[in-house]
């Protein structure tokens, strides 16, 4: 099944998008600050979700992977 019809697998994905950009921005912050409109704009917005809501992601991730390995 592809990803686009598993929510499992498009959440993951969604959470994954959110955990690389906010680990970029913390290492290179000037790659994403300089798109913040547009279609890279996505990113930078993912990287602002990340940092802000930091506690609501990694509780999501864990809630994630346990369920990737438990569950399935």
């Amino acid at each position: 099944m592809s990803a686009i019809f598993n929510f499992q697998s498009v959440f993951t994905v969604i959470l994954l998008l959110i955990c690389t950009c906010a680990y970029i921005r913390s290492m290179a912050p000037s790659i994403l600050d300089r798109n913040k409109t547009g279609l890279l704009g996505i990113f930078w917005k993912c990287a602002r979700t990340g940092e802000r809501k930091s506690s609501y992601v990694s509780v999501c991730c864990i809630v994630m992977a346990f369920s990737i390995f438990f569950i399935q």
